[in-house]
């Protein structure tokens, strides 16, 4: 019996997304929870549990950078691929620069997802 995959929380204003990138992730054989925004997200059951957090950068609402610095303060210590349909490279090393693992830029492949989920679950 293969063991179960680690859970994997998945924040995106993007209804598409929320839809998507969760069936992907089942495919891969991961656990997945879907939240519309950083506030639904701190509001569930599932921040102790979650492994890794694939986060959108700009939602209405809090961001996901405000998301990961708040998890930060709190002490959580998931850890955070970021999403983004901007190209704005600055962005990108500034969030890396903060502790995520990975900032993909949509649409991204399922190679490059593969590759920041293996980043973010075997680091410490």
């Amino acid at each position: 019996m293969r063991a179960q995959k680690p859970l994997i929380a998945v924040v995106d204003d993007d209804q598409s997304v929320r839809e998507s990138l969760p069936d992907l992730l089942r495919e891969m054989g991961y656990s997945v929870r879907a939240f519309e925004s950083a506030e639904a997200f701190l509001a569930s059951d599932v921040i102790e549990e979650a492994r890794c957090l694939i986060l959108d950068i700009a939602m209405p609402g809090m961001s996901g950078p405000v998301l990961h610095r708040r998890l930060r303060a709190a002490g959580q210590a998931i850890r955070i691929i970021f999403v983004t349909a901007g190209t704005d490279d600055a962005v990108r090393q500034q969030v890396l620069a903060d502790g995520a693992v990975e900032c993909l830029f949509k649409p991204f492949s399922e190679g490059q997802l593969i590759a920041a989920l293996n980043a973010a679950l075997t680091e410490k």
